[in-house]
């Protein structure tokens, strides 16, 4: 059965693969980590459009994929809807900052979110931002070098951009005034949990967008008829067909596939302007 694809700019996309894996656990993936021309958060749309665009081909137009997944906020920002056209018949996933679910469970109504520039600058974001109830006020930050820092696995300049867009943002907790909720609106960040919660404390609420989008990817594709439910093996241990491919260098997708999703899947690299 044909996969489904999956690309990010770089390893952030792997937090919506996990959920995928868990929601879809006998379908067959190909991750594509477009590591040498990223980061895309602090680049311009033009760049952001024309790769989004140069891996829905290869995973499409060369590889066959059955559905593709947008694992990156600031790609589908920036080229979902170039994409939905170019691609009529094709599920297409994207995925956006959880504003709506966040304004929903915020109490003291005030809700951060921590996004690349190029989101927050999006005219999709301000769409999203501008659709939300008038009495929720959103402090938003854009969080430069946070992404290439996970994705470089720099514990040390994770903890340092960490504190200082936590603390730039305004006190956290659950008093008038108080920022209760946290939304994280890159898939990067899912990746610093950890260290975020211990900035802001434990009783923040921290929004994420993996889970949504894995179940908006299987209702598609259960509505074309196109969900793999043939048990082939016992259900997931993570032992799913995976295909991990990267444009840049294979080391950093390989370490954090390990460390995070506990995947020893080899890498690959592709030249995307080829096909090969």
């Amino acid at each position: 059965m044909p996969a489904i694809g999956v690309f990010d700019s770089g390893v952030g996309g792997l937090s919506v693969l996990k959920a995928l894996q868990d929601v879809l656990p006998f379908e067959t993936f190909i991750y594509v980590s477009d590591a040498g021309y990223a980061p895309y958060g602090e680049r311009d749309v033009a760049h952001v459009l024309t790769r989004s665009q140069a891996i829905a081909h290869y995973l499409r137009d060369v590889r066959h994929a059955k559905a593709l997944v947008v694992a990156c906020n600031t790609a589908t920002a920036a080229a979902i809807a170039d994409l939905r056209l170019r691609y009529p018949a094709l599920p297409i996933i994207g995925i956006e900052p959880a504003l709506k679910p966040a304004a929903a469970l915020s109490k003291t109504g005030r809700i951060g979110v921590m996004a690349t520039r190029s989101t927050l600058e999006s005219e999709k974001f301000k769409g999203l931002l501008a659709s939300q109830p008038a009495n929720i006020a959103f402090i938003t930050q854009a969080c430069d070098g946070l992404a290439a820092a996970i994705e470089q696995g720099d514990q040390k300049r994770i903890q340092s951009l960490c504190t200082r867009y936590t603390q730039a943002m305004g006190p956290f907790g659950n008093e008038k005034g108080h920022i209760d909720t946290l939304v994280l609106g890159c898939t990067h960040y899912a990746f610093a949990t950890e260290t975020i919660t211990d900035l802001i404390g434990p009783g923040i609420q921290l929004l994420e967008g993996g889970v949504p989008v894995a179940r908006r990817t299987r209702a598609l594709l259960e509505e074309i008829g196109s969900v793999n439910t043939a048990v082939a093996h016992p259900p997931r241990t993570h032992s799913c067909t995976l295909e991990l491919l990267t444009t840049g260098a294979g080391e950093p997708l390989q370490n954090a596939a390990y460390r995070w999703l506990n995947e020893k899947t080899p890498v690959q690299q592709i030249d995307t302007a080829t096909g090969s």
